[in-house]
């Protein structure tokens, strides 16, 4: 049995006050779906198909789903921690009905096996008859389909929520579903889909308008940030785009007449105004009126750059929202806030607990990181290369007060020395020659308001540490070629795999700015140091396999936990990818599976081990048998004690083996 905690028991409440959660008749619905089971020549007591996609249309249809599956797998994953060990598991199809994604626990995941549950598979009705996932796509509404209600006598056994997930045009174009066994029915399921795949509408709604006005709205203002808040998208004139579910329902129309609105005409107030209003250091939130005469309180986010905020107020003010020739060709003139920035943002939901796998160093970290969310106290990452120093990065934002505003990442390294100057802090129109016309906005600005990751920061040219450390005390901006300095208030993480102090030693980094950004410093550990190896090689194949359900073989593991990995979960990441492509259909990764030149460098190093252990065991005055007994050990240690695999990387039979081994012991 799961439980909802007290914060969702009240959305699910406020849900059933709008409407959302409201259904037609379970029963007649039923009916009508056994009707159209029958429609389709099933018979209640035949064996269902359950073959599978070829691999190649899947892998075709897996393309053609990732935008979905990117932002289906984070709220998967929530999902499946509030119902884990009940028995049951989460499941992501396309519009078709066919299985995407699963995440399941093990002892359902073999019943579930039983009746082709598995990615690859079509649950339509027309192949599964009446069931969660191919009736509400045809109701295009939530579904719950308990035991016997399943038309198939195979599927009796199943108790099954589902909810369909549209697009912001409001086309279905997938399903969310909960499945498990009968005995572990519970009613708040149901309620947990419906919300589960309303946030992924909103993610999917939030991605899906880079170069716009997107408005997040509520006549409550504690309901902004949560699943009750209304979101709706405009062009920077302030035509309507779009409106998620909540939002028409607050709105009180549906998306084709709101075509015909703009901005002021649905919240009465001019989008010259909303530009004024967030061009103030401390923006507070929005008090909109809606036709309807209600009161709103909103929140906006300007997808688009603010060295043309100007621009589309003056285009705003002449145009008030018509959709002139005019209009339509100024908006192409509008840079997105960050392109590269949104889609990280994305792709990377998951908080800090996510990263808290089990390594007792990475959970003291994240422990000293909740302390200072929110403080305003700058956060520096230490750590070698590939440790993950990014995505703790973006985690410490999406835990944070921020998490609604930009994320931008800035690789102080990768960014040619003459132009880092004018990507951090922006530039004016003809500030140098080959500047953009209208210029452009630094990163800095860009990230006003939310999180600025300088990644790399010991690379930052010691020229440009100065600026920025005058910029992080007096918070203003100057763009290049501007004599107008804009107020910028932004939440500072940086990272490096470098010793700063050592290179404040030698004159390469300035030591005010040093104390400047350690508000708190924290160490990454690199992966050879971890003792959570086997969780997290368990999570990157669920989310590199796109649903397959791959396990590593026991003798690679113990390989896995003896290499030094200098490439950290990078070469880690890229090594496992490679070994899915390369096993196929097979679900365990062995030995054949691994690349020529990861094996060969696991050689290298057991020879290079074995040697300088031989060499010191020769020092302290070993004998030939001695180390002859520490050479075998060793090998037997590095092979997971399997004695041929010890034979064959040592060049001598087995029998060798087995009359050293009691010796050895």
């Amino acid at each position: 049995m799961h439980t909802i905690t007290g914060s969702n028991s009240g959305v699910i409440a406020a849900a059933n006050t709008t409407g959302m959660l409201s259904a037609c008749d379970p029963h007649i619905m039923i009916e009508e779906s056994r009707q159209r089971s029958i429609a389709h020549g099933l018979s209640e007591t035949e064996a269902p198909d359950y073959s599978p996609v070829a691999r190649a249309d899947f892998s075709l249809l897996l393309e053609q789903n990732r935008t979905l599956h990117l932002h289906a797998l984070p709220v998967m994953e929530t999902l499946y921690e509030q119902i884990i060990n009940t028995h049951n598991m989460v499941i992501l199809t396309d519009v078709n009905g066919l299985i995407v994604h699963t995440l399941g626990d093990d002892d359902f995941l073999e019943k579930a096996n039983r009746v082709a549950l598995q990615p690859g598979v079509t649950w339509s009705e027309q192949s599964k008859g009446t069931n969660a996932i191919g009736t509400a796509i045809v109701e295009r509404q939530a579904v719950q389909i308990h035991a016997n209600e399943h038309y198939l006598q195979a599927n009796h056994f199943l108790t099954c929520s589902a909810a369909p997930i549209s697009d912001h045009q409001g086309n279905v174009i997938g399903v969310l579903d909960v499945t498990g066994d009968q005995s572990s029915f519970h009613k708040h399921t149901m309620a947990l889909v419906r919300m589960s795949a309303q946030m992924i509408e909103n993610h999917l709604f939030s991605a899906a308008f880079n170069n716009a006005i997107t408005l997040h709205f509520n006549t409550r203002p504690e309901f902004i940030g949560t699943l009750m808040e209304g979101i709706a998208s405009f062009t920077p004139s302030g035509r309507f785009l779009s409106a998620n579910r909540t939002g028409l329902f607050q709105l009180g129309l549906p998306l084709s007449a709101l075509q015909s609105h703009t901005f002021s005409s649905l919240f009465g107030l001019p989008i010259s105004a909303l530009f004024d209003h967030y061009r103030t250091a401390t923006p507070g939130l929005l008090n909109l009126c809606m036709p309807s005469g209600a009161r709103v309180y909103g929140r906006a986010q300007l997808q688009i750059a603010n060295s043309v905020f100007q621009h589309s107020a003056d285009l705003a003010r002449n145009d008030q929202g018509n959709d002139t020739e005019a209009g339509r060709q100024s908006s192409h003139t509008f840079q997105p806030a960050s392109s590269q920035t949104a889609s990280q943002s994305q792709r990377r939901m998951s908080g800090l607990r996510y990263l808290n796998t089990g390594d007792p160093q990475v959970a003291a970290l994240i422990d000293k990181v909740n302390k200072v969310l929110g403080r305003d106290i700058p956060i520096l990452v230490m750590g070698e290369t590939g440790t993950g120093k990014e995505l703790l990065a973006q985690a410490i934002h999406n835990d944070s007060p921020r998490a609604e505003s930009p994320f931008v990442a800035v690789n102080c390294a990768s960014i040619p020395e003459t132009l880092i100057e004018s990507e951090l802090f922006g530039y004016e129109d003809g500030a140098f020659t080959g500047a953009r016309k209208k210029g452009a906005v630094g990163k800095l600005l860009q990230a006003n308001g939310g999180t600025l990751f300088l990644d790399e920061i010991g690379d930052m040219p010691f020229s440009l540490q100065a600026r920025l450390l005058r910029v992080l005390q007096e918070r203003m901006v100057t763009p290049l070629g501007s004599t107008k300095s804009i107020p910028v208030n932004v939440e500072l993480i940086c990272a490096t795999n470098r010793n700063l102090r050592e290179l404040i030693a030698k004159g390469e980094f300035r030591e005010d700015l040093y104390y400047r950004l350690n508000g708190l410093v924290v160490k990454l550990p690199p992966l050879r140091e971890r003792t959570d190896l086997d969780i997290v090689v368990e999570k990157i194949l669920i989310a590199e396999s796109s649903g397959g359900r791959y396990k590593v073989a026991p003798d690679i593991m113990h390989l896995f936990k003896q290499h030094s990995w200098p490439g950290n979960f990078r070469q880690l990441t890229n090594l496992l990818r490679t070994a899915i492509v390369m096993a196929g259909n097979e679900n365990e990764i062995q030995r054949q599976h691994l690349p020529d030149d990861f094996l060969d460098d696991v050689e290298s190093s057991r020879a290079q081990a074995s040697e300088d252990n031989t060499n010191w065991m020769v020092s302290q005055g070993a004998n030939l048998e001695q180390v002859e007994l520490s050479v075998i050990q060793k090998a037997l240690e590095s092979n997971g004690g399997n004695v041929s695999a010890t034979a064959r990387a040592l060049g001598v039979s087995r029998n060798t083996i087995y009359r050293k081994i009691p010796l050895a012991k």
